[in-house]
């Protein structure tokens, strides 16, 4: 490749790193944050109160509620208990505890796992690409025959390998 493309290829990725360090950032953080999921690290309790259609099954009442391992405890007449809250079979009304993150944690890791069925999704794609970019114009950063370069080629090439490991592990 020529001087001129070289040089444009180092422009592109300098300014689109500064365009998107914000968002690195956010999905820096929301990663980290993402690996304790399972956990309830950073998470606080909140009382939820919520109507829900009246008499529901066991099965229905996990539905409605949207929680994947539910398990009814026990029932005394028309009140169900299940864990960290109840639900009244005549009124339908649901009381419960559920542990949430703050809201802006919450949003970043929303922004972080979001979907083909949300309205910004293209911004998903975006930043996938501009991150494929990084990954390739990293190469013209400096000259092939210089020894920074060829020390990055190892490093490149103990990144691959690690990825390979953990894609089987």
């Amino acid at each position: 490749m020529g001087r001129k493309t070289e040089q444009k290829v180092r422009t592109y990725h300098r300014y689109l790193g500064f365009f998107l360090a914000g968002i690195m950032a956010v999905y820096a953080i929301s990663g980290i944050v993402l690996t304790y999921r399972n956990t309830d690290y950073l998470k606080k309790e909140v009382l939820v109160e919520s109507k829900l259609a009246i008499g529901l099954q066991d099965e229905d009442l996990g539905r409605a509620l949207g929680k994947r391992a539910f398990k009814v405890d026990k029932t005394e007449g028309n009140l169900v208990y299940f864990e960290g809250g109840t639900y009244d079979k005549i009124t339908g009304q649901a009381s419960y505890i559920e542990m949430k993150m703050p809201l802006i944690l919450d949003n970043m890791n929303k922004l972080h796992k979001m979907h083909s069925g949300h309205p910004l999704y293209w911004l998903n794609i975006f930043f996938g690409i501009a991150l494929l970019f990084f990954a390739v114009s990293a190469f013209w950063m400096f000259k092939p025959k210089t020894p920074i370069f060829k020390k990055g080629l190892y490093f490149a090439l103990g990144g691959i390998v690690l990825t390979v490991v953990l894609l089987f592990v």
